[in-house]
């Protein structure tokens, strides 16, 4: 009887050991199917080491994006201003031109020789002109009598043709190529005349000759 009751317990023994053990390699297997099914994440363990190299690269895109705009709008705003500046100087000059009052009389270029001081007025300026342009004093007598005809030796004679001034240059404003002041100076409205008479005529007594004949010259 003793001897049944020694095997009846080194078969629990047994037994019991075998449970043990299972024991522990049902719990091995349930903790590595747990560590299969969720894995440790490096990444998740430092979440702020993994995403700062791509955080640092946006702020720099970022900053040079705003520099970018910032320099392109500074660009623009100078464009503006040079465009605005330009503007305003034009019509500054505009202005002061069209507030210049006209040329006065220029300063004679002919001083008036002693020959001419028979004639007076804007005669005596023509026959100094006339000289001082390389015509002989024989011309004067031809033009005085061309322009007595044409307009009376006056600067200020107005032909409704159109026509101006001591030699009646057609358009008057031909004379504005001896000078500014061509309405008002007589030097400078002879000057243009024997010009003219000198380029189409040779002489005043070549224009003379040709007025006898057309009455105009």
């Amino acid at each position: 009887m003793f001897a049944l009751v020694i095997l009846a317990g080194l078969v629990g023994g047994l037994v019991i050991a075998g449970l043990t053990q299972h024991d522990d390699d049902s719990a091995s297997a349930v903790k590595a199917a747990d560590a299969a099914a969720f894995p440790v994440s490096s990444s998740s363990a430092t979440p702020s080491a993994s995403r700062s190299p791509s955080s640092a690269a946006e702020a720099d895109a970022l900053a040079k994006a705003k520099a970018a705009a910032e320099e392109a709008s500074a660009q623009a705003k100078a464009a503006d201003d040079a465009a605005r500046k330009k503007a305003e100087e034009e019509a500054s000059r505009n202005k002061a031109r069209a507030t210049t009052p006209p040329p006065t009389n220029s300063a004679p270029k002919y001083p008036v020789p002693p020959s001419c001081d028979v004639y007076s007025g804007n005669k005596k300026t023509g026959c100094a002109v006339l000289i001082g342009m390389g015509f002989g004093l024989d011309q004067m007598p031809c033009l005085e009598k061309l322009w007595d005809k044409e307009s009376g030796w006056n600067a200020k004679a107005a032909n409704p043709s159109g026509a101006y001034g001591i030699p009646q240059a057609l358009p008057g404003s031909k004379m504005s190529s001896a000078g500014a002041d061509w309405k008002t100076n007589p030097e400078t409205q002879i000057r243009w005349g024997l010009g003219y008479i000198k380029g189409k005529y040779q002489t005043p007594c070549g224009a003379w000759n040709y007025w006898n004949n057309h009455h105009s010259y």
